[in-house]
């Protein structure tokens, strides 16, 4: 282990984390503003006991997601000082409009729709919630055109003088064809994983009120599940689409990472869609694996019969333009990353199928057994989401910045250029520092959601929702 390898670990696993947070913060905003919605316009009390009740989980999520998420940025200058000086230019500027816009404006407005209960006008309070969304959205937007650059650089000229990537295009790069298809694909997994939370909490709480004769917070808790029902079975939807066509584009943009994601180790022609591998994919293709003939060559050019690179040939070509090094990603991980992230996401499909069907013609469900079933898929989007993202960032390896292989290919790094000069050690304190850390935080957002999601709906005056007309009454944390 050296400071790379530490580097490259704290890295991962910092991110890993962060974003169990992320999506869930993302994909609740809107569900949690639908909710208020559906009150505003039906003036139905249980909207908002439902608006206030997941209300808290979003807020207990968002809040540990702006912390984690606040030493991401760090890294750069501490552990990846190289990789700051080569692309700081280019890579900051996404980064700071994510900042300085869509973040401020999404605190900002979370802050108003906290403190506004009895402040604000009724749809002025409503649409603080749904400034909030656009925010929300706006940040992954952001963070997406960043992440993309390192995949697909756009928008930049490589100076030779002084040795780094300078931006020329802001345009071309908010608008990366990488960006544009992994912004629908990231915004559809986090309804995905927000969704499956409120359905599995919705059901397993109808049928908790039920049985103990609540017959009222049952209904509500049923409504709150089929609402999220719906959106899990269209964003399930969404994903899969979405799914299709940035792998369609990753074949092109990053053949290495694909090849490598089927264990392709030699050019075929129709090659079969493996479903899994018995043995060890790294040493060898003489493995057993189960697969579905010319799919992964329908998948990437349209036709069951057409040519894809493997990664032997793919390693050679890359020798030869970029020099001597490995350029093969870690076949298991990629391998398995990639089918681990459709397997967990199939849970969230057996759940809205399930769900929808234990809910049809008004029942409210009732079964402690199917309670529990419907919490335990709570984990598997994350899994999902955590998931594509291993696969994403180690099958761009060993490039932090993945050459261009449509356009110009000098602004390109190896990750093993990209460390800052410091001894290993440090790295490996402050990962030791920040795994203990981040496991504190981790008991605490869990004790703090357990309580939240447990807790009855609370009970609501609507008369009071809307503007006091006590001037000097104090802004009143509502939570």
């Amino acid at each position: 282990m050296d400071a790379l390898s530490f580097a490259r670990l704290q890295f991962g696993t910092l991110t890993v984390y962060h974003f169990f947070f992320v999506p869930l913060t993302i994909g609740l905003a809107p569900i949690v503003a639908g909710f208020q919605t559906a009150w505003f316009r039906t003036g139905d009390e249980k909207w908002l006991r439902l608006t206030k009740h997941f209300g808290k989980l979003f807020l207990i999520t968002f809040t540990v997601g702006v912390v984690t998420g606040i030493v991401q940025e760090f890294q750069f200058g501490m552990n990846w000082s190289e990789y700051s000086r080569f692309v700081g230019d280019v890579f900051g500027a996404p980064l700071a409009i994510e900042g300085m816009a869509a973040f401020f404006v999404e605190s900002t407005f979370l802050g108003l729709w906290i403190f506004g209960w009895d402040r604000l006008p009724r749809l002025v309070h409503l649409l603080c919630l749904w400034t909030v969304v656009l925010g929300t959205t706006a940040s992954a937007y952001f963070i997406l055109a960043a992440n993309s650059f390192m995949q697909h650089p756009v928008g930049t000229a490589f100076n030779e003088e002084k040795g780094r990537a300078e931006l020329t295009d802001i345009v071309a790069l908010l608008t990366n064809s990488t960006t544009l298809a992994a912004f629908p694909h990231v915004i559809t997994g986090a309804l995905v994983l927000a969704a499956t939370a409120v359905a599995a909490i919705g059901l397993w709480s109808a049928a908790r009120a039920r049985r103990a004769g609540d017959d009222r917070d049952a209904t509500a808790f049923r409504s709150a599940a089929r609402a999220a029902l719906v959106v899990l079975l269209v964003s399930g939807i969404g994903v899969a689409v979405s799914g299709d066509a940035q792998a369609r584009l990753m074949f092109v943009q990053q053949p290495m990472k694909m090849a490598a994601a089927e264990a392709l180790c030699h050019s075929e022609e129709g090659a079969g869609f493996s479903v899994l591998a018995v043995g060890d994919v790294s040493g060898s293709c003489d493995v057993k694996q189960l697969t579905i003939p010319g799919l992964t060559s329908f998948l990437a050019t349209n036709s069951f019969s057409g040519h894809l690179d493997g990664v032997a040939e793919l390693q050679e070509r890359y020798t030869q333009r970029y020099g001597e090094a490995d350029y093969v990603p870690v076949l298991p991980v990629t391998y398995w990353s990639f089918r681990l992230m459709i397997g967990f996401g199939a849970f969230s499909a057996l759940l809205a199928v399930a769900g929808l069907w234990a809910t049809r013609g008004g029942r409210v469900p009732s079964s402690p057994r199917g309670a529990r079933l419907a919490l335990l898929t709570i984990p598997a989007p994350f899994l999902a989401n955590s998931s594509g993202w291993i696969f994403t960032e180690l099958g761009r390896q060993p490039w932090v910045v993945a050459p261009n292989p449509t356009g110009l290919d000098a602004v390109r790094m190896l990750t093993r250029d990209g460390v800052s000069p410091v001894g290993w050690e440090t790295v490996a304190l402050s990962l030791t520092v920040f795994t203990a850390l981040y496991g504190v935080l981790a008991v605490v957002w869990f004790r703090l959601a357990r309580r939240a999601v447990r807790a009855p709906l609370t009970e609501v005056d609507p008369t009071t929702i809307g503007p006091s007309t006590d001037d000097d009454a104090p802004l009143v944390f509502t939570y």
